[in-house]
């Protein structure tokens, strides 16, 4: 049977209600990350109280010291919250590893409708569990949580594939990456300003929490009553009564033009080394110019309204290989200008060049991953490919900032600009643009 075509009615009420769903849920999940420093230090001098040595929050702090400690330049103390919140960030990305395909294979077997109300009550769970943590074991029961089931951002990227033809995904797929820029915009600020209002003195951090929580919820009833079934095999068509039965014909093979090992690596290497570098930033802007956090801020802020522009303005009208290309190249000329800079001026304009790698590759790699994948596999593959690259999230930060206090910035740099031309070159040399056909598999 034929899988029904979605009208261009119905294609564009369901984008809407991605696009808001998707948004509402990145709203939420960035109001955490400017409060990390605050929150952890709160949670560290709550425990430094307690007569008990053997908490779990002293027992990492004791690894990391000790992790610190290895290198052979001094680390100041300014950065142990840095990289305490960069280990709960890699141990975010693992699990979200380990979920990734398991949320994907669920989705193609009993819907994408189904797999994303279920991963919004672990949402759920996660931040109310935020709300209630006054105490660090918690909190770390949260973001387990958390990690486990965050499945929104794949099941997006898999019922905007459901929903798009060929000439339509690259535009989709950008509509999507539009989410995250916009919500990396604004959420951080809004975090912040609401972390000023302190309704609960066993837990300062429960309005913004609090306030994450009712985004979660609106969006889990705004999805109940308006999301459809977008898997395409919810639209075959049904065969007349009156007709005569036919045989069932095999479905035909689908055609491949990059194989997923490449496209899996491509993403692996890629996150390794950005994800390294974005969570370096604070480091090195500290170190050179004295950035406080209110001003490295305002540098992330520029990257991510930069990359919102230029995801609705440039990347929806490139293919998506153009578009990867663009990216690639332009982060590797970031990077060996970070390693090099003297200059603001120099930093900003790095900056810049990461904005448009921030609104491209990802966004390129989807779109490309979604081609190669049958309609009753998109789940699956997507999440695939999504565990690989946060293997590498979960990596790069620990691997980077080891060679940056290790070696210094200039050769942390080199190699990451390194690494980006190695990625260059599978994505100029290896990768293939798939065929344009004029209407839909």
């Amino acid at each position: 049977m034929a899988t029904q075509p979605v009208s261009p009615a119905q294609r564009k009420r369901i984008l809407r209600v991605i696009f808001i769903s998707l948004l509402l849920d990145l709203i939420s999940f960035t109001f955490i990350l400017p409060l990390f420093p605050r929150l952890l230090e709160f949670y560290r001098n709550l425990e430094a109280t307690d007569v008990s040595s053997d908490s779990v929050l002293n027992r990492i702090l004791h690894g990391l010291n000790a992790y610190k400690q290895s290198f052979s330049r001094p680390i100041s103390d300014r950065y142990d919250i840095v990289l305490l919140g960069g280990a709960l960030g890699s141990l975010f990305s693992l699990l979200q590893a380990i979920a990734s395909p398991f949320i994907g294979s669920l989705s193609d077997k009993y819907g994408r409708r189904t797999a994303l109300l279920w991963s919004m009550a672990g949402n759920i769970a996660s931040v109310a569990l935020w709300v209630a943590a006054t105490d660090f074991r918690t909190f770390l029961a949260s973001r387990v949580v958390g990690g486990l089931s965050e499945g929104n951002v794949q099941l997006a990227t898999a019922m905007a594939a459901d929903i798009s033809d060929e000439k339509q995904r690259g535009s989709t797929m950008a509509l999507v990456g539009a989410c995250f820029s916009v919500a990396f915009t604004f959420g951080p600020a809004l975090g912040a300003a609401l972390a000023n209002v302190e309704t609960v003195a066993a837990n300062p951090f429960a309005t913004a929490a609090g306030f994450s929580l009712l985004l979660i919820l609106v969006e889990t009833l705004y999805l109940y009553m308006y999301l459809p079934e977008t898997l395409p095999s919810s639209r075959l068509s049904q065969p007349s009564h009156t007709s005569t039965p036919k045989t069932k014909t095999p479905a035909k093979p689908h055609p491949r033009t990059n194989s997923y090992l490449l496209l899996n690596s491509t993403h692996f290497i890629f996150i390794l080394f950005f994800s390294g570098m974005e969570f370096s930033l604070p480091f090195m802007t500290y170190d050179l110019f004295a950035y406080t956090s209110s001003q490295t801020g305002k540098l992330l802020g520029f990257m991510g309204l930069l990359a919102s522009i230029l995801q609705g303005g440039v990347t929806r009208r490139l293919p998506p290989l153009r578009a990867m290309q663009l990216g690639v190249v332009s982060c590797a000329a970031s990077l060996f200008m970070l390693g090099r800079l003297t200059t603001e001026a120099g930093l900003w304009t790095a900056a810049g060049l990461l904005a448009v790698t921030t609104s491209t590759v990802v966004t390129g790699l989807n779109t490309l991953s979604s081609f190669e994948a049958a309609e009753s596999e998109r789940g699956g593959k997507l999440g695939n490919h999504r565990s690989w690259g946060q293997v590498g999230r979960a990596l790069g930060p620990l691997l980077f900032c080891t060679l940056y206090w290790w070696a210094g910035r200039d050769i942390a740099y080199a190699i990451g600009a390194a690494g980006m031309l190695g990625v260059c070159g599978l994505v100029f040399g290896a990768l293939k643009a798939p065929p344009v056909n004029i209407s839909s598999r």
